[in-house]
């Protein structure tokens, strides 16, 4: 039976994201990194079909719009690509077992294999409860990781979504702490925050529109 591409940003038939829903997207870049980061990259701000496209994929295991994001977020990174490797900052085991995937490790190998760079779990999440509905201090209190392997090198720490920093805050000094030389975070998307840089004003599809070499049409994949 045949089934209809679905755009994960608005719903409807066609592909995901739509074209509208791209025009919609505001870039980011590069944001002021929380320590000991020493870089920090947002493909877009965290509102709108861009919110929805990472609402489907984390919580409905909607995934048409994996290579889309990491394309997306791959673009933040690839004029200054100096890593060794590229990582994730993976969920709790428990909420990996109630959706059956982590959705930072599907964006992480997407994006290493569009950067052509090697990807590992090198990092393992000890928190008991996930971050939804704490406070902003709460959140810097809530989260640990433990090195699951020795990191070396320059790594690029991959995750869906930041808001306060505490997760990539809490992964990168566990990476660094175990021996890696440096950690700059990627997500695809960052809240709305007064910080952020000024190409917020910037849809994303004046970026990924000159964009090719991702897989063809990266406007539309």
């Amino acid at each position: 039976m045949f089934l209809a591409r679905v755009c994960a940003g608005c719903g409807g038939v066609g592909p995901s994201p739509c074209d509208k829903c791209i025009a919609a997207l505001r870039r980011v870049g590069e944001m002021p990194a929380p320590e000991p980061l020493a870089a920090l990259f947002s493909a877009f701000v965290y509102v709108g079909p861009g919110r929805e496209m990472l609402a489907r994929l984390k919580y409905r295991n909607q995934r048409c719009s994996v290579r889309w994001l990491a394309a997306a977020m791959a673009v933040c990174v690839e004029q200054n690509c100096l890593f060794d490797m590229v990582t994730w900052a993976p969920t709790s085991a428990r909420r990996r077992r109630q959706r059956g995937f982590d959705q930072a490790e599907l964006l992480a190998r997407a994006v290493g294999g569009l950067l052509g760079l090697p990807t590992a779990s090198l990092l393992k999440r000890i928190d008991g409860a996930g971050q939804t509905g704490l406070s902003r201090q709460e959140r810097f209190g809530a989260i640990e990781f433990k090195v699951r392997r020795q990191p070396q090198g320059r790594i690029l720490l991959v995750d869906d979504v930041v808001t306060t920093g505490a997760t990539l805050q809490a992964a990168s000094r566990a990476l660094l702490q175990a021996g890696a030389e440096s950690v700059e975070g990627l997500v695809a998307a960052a809240t709305p925050l007064p910080y952020t840089h000024p190409a917020t004003s910037r849809p994303v599809s004046s970026v990924l529109t000159k964009k090719a070499k991702y897989g063809g049409r990266v406007s539309a994949a």
